[in-house]
């Protein structure tokens, strides 16, 4: 399969689950639900998955579709396959908070591993996809432009991304090993792509995430020249017996990992 050719027609599958976001996001009923994890979900993560799920399997019939929104999906996740892994709504806590800062997340994974990745942020119109080997870009307003991590400088001041819903005792505790840092506050799989765009160094996420969560933003990471990897230095990989990823480092070079 020639990835490069899925582009097109994975920013327009995004583009059009951002729409029925932001419809819902603009209207006053929600429809929110809280989930058996006590996380809460909305009409437009329903509405979101529905149109993805959709136009995925007309596009390849062959390869099954994971998402977060249909657990029976789960039985699809297979490390030696093939098979799309989708986040219809990725960040419903800003959706609901109305900060913006929320994504449609699509992933194609390919034994084990996350090959290509679209992130679209539809209330700030911003788009990111790549791969490993195949580069990086983002697509703001009419502005295509390939991106990359930020050069290595040990002079230069520690850009940290950090969640203040996840900045627990093990984040600080990592943080306080980098030295002098700036925090850099992202919401959603947007925390990757600072760092993949080069706003930001290092993106330490010590608290639970799921599969489904990470698969699409490290593929654009990947492909910008940067690393997803747990604390052994293992790249993150798909389609393990527990959707839960490990802890995990997000970050334009390894070599900022302490050890």
């Amino acid at each position: 399969m020639n990835l490069i050719n899925l582009i097109p027609q994975l920013m327009s599958m995004a583009r059009d689950a951002g729409k029925v976001i932001m419809e819902v996001y603009a209207s006053d009923e929600r429809g929110v639900q809280i989930k058996p994890d006590h996380s809460p979900v909305t009409e437009a993560d329903f509405a979101a998955h529905l149109k993805l799920v959709a136009a995925l399997t007309e596009l390849t019939s062959d390869y099954p579709v994971v998402s977060e929104e249909d657990e029976a999906s789960l039985a699809y996740r297979d490390s030696e396959g093939c098979f799309w892994l989708i986040d219809p709504l990725d960040g419903t806590k800003e959706f609901l908070a109305r900060n913006g800062e929320f994504t449609v997340n699509i992933a194609l994974i390919d034994q084990g591993r996350s090959v290509l990745g679209v992130v679209y942020a539809p209330a700030i119109d911003c788009m990111y996809w790549g791969g490993a080997g195949l580069g990086a870009f983002r697509l703001k307003g009419n502005l295509t432009e390939p991106i990359k991590v930020s050069p290595y400088s040990e002079s230069e001041v520690c850009r940290v991304v950090a969640s203040k819903s996840h900045l627990n005792t093990e984040t600080h505790a990592f943080i306080e090993q980098l030295g002098s840092v700036s925090l850099v506050q992202a919401g959603s799989s947007l925390k990757f792509c600072r760092v993949a765009e080069g706003a930001a160094d290092i993106y330490p996420r010590l608290a639970p995430t799921c599969e489904w969560d990470t698969a699409a933003a490290q593929a654009v990471l990947e492909g910008a020249g940067g690393c997803v990897v747990d604390l052994d230095g293992n790249a993150l990989r798909y389609g393990k017996p527990d959707v839960l990823n490990p802890s995990f480092i997000a970050t334009r070079d390894a070599a900022l990992i302490p050890r």
